[in-house]
């Protein structure tokens, strides 16, 4: 106990944990209100402030402890048709990611995510819609790219928001689709982190620290979903994503180091 509180004190000291906070705060309240996005903004930003391995890390924890009361009964309003192919795809290349996460430069893990969130943005705004019925080969697709995303970053959303939204579910179905979808990945990138020794004290105790923030904010989100239409959605959807292209570029990360 006496070390957790020294490792607290230590992390609250820096003027960094400051923005940590605010970056917190901001991720939770899009995720209750759209049921993801958390780590289109958390992840990129928290990278800068810290680095990509307690950016990844600290989320899965906050993240998943926040949303598993809200995603238990979503459970029984997803569409498992669709929901069970993507995940069970993306178990597959979950430890790919996780790999890259511990030797890959991060810098060009965070290249691509921009990369992948920006072409995503793209075909939104387009107006483009998938209208088809989601189909098996496609579906094992999404997964294999989410996984590696959710492995390296525990961003699993660009591939699934695109194969989802752009759809013609209602935004509840999606919601819950999504919100579904990231605790199976969550877990599963739990367990891999663990057995690879990620979880590292300075981790848990920051996630201590932030989780709270988180989950009042993602309280309040969820309470803002409530009345929000189908348009409503997709334009804050749309908004959460160009952001995260804007912040996952490593050539501003001056501005917050």
């Amino acid at each position: 106990m006496t070390d957790f509180y020294a490792i607290a004190a230590g992390l609250i000291a820096e003027p960094r944990f400051a923005a940590a906070a605010a970056v917190a705060i901001v991720a939770g309240l899009v995720r209750g209100f759209s049921g993801f996005g958390s780590a289109l903004i958390y992840v990129p930003l928290m990278a800068a402030i810290y680095e990509p391995r307690i950016a990844a890390l600290t989320l899965l924890i906050v993240d998943f402890t926040a949303s598993a009361p809200f995603t238990v009964p979503l459970t029984r309003r997803c569409n498992w048709r669709e929901v069970a192919p993507v995940s069970i795809a993306a178990i597959c290349t979950i430890p790919i990611g996780v790999a890259a996460l511990e030797y890959l430069d991060p810098n060009i893990l965070r290249w691509f995510i921009a990369i992948l969130v920006g072409t995503l943005l793209l075909v939104l705004a387009s107006g483009w819609r998938y209208s088809a019925p989601p189909t098996l080969p496609a579906s094992i697709g999404v997964g294999l790219v989410a996984g590696f995303g959710s492995g390296a970053a525990q961003i699993a959303g660009p591939a699934a928001i695109i194969y989802w939204l752009g759809g013609p579910s209602s935004a509840h179905v999606i919601r819950a689709n999504l919100m579904v979808y990231f605790a199976i990945l969550a877990i599963m990138s739990g367990v891999i982190y663990y057995a690879r020794g990620l979880f590292t004290a300075d981790v848990l105790v920051l996630s201590v620290l932030l989780g709270p923030m988180f989950i009042v904010a993602m309280a309040a989100g969820a309470y803002l979903f409530r009345g929000a239409s189908d348009q409503a959605y997709r334009r804050v959807a749309y908004a959460i994503i160009a952001l995260s292209a804007i912040v996952s570029l490593p050539l501003f990360d001056e501005l917050f180091r």
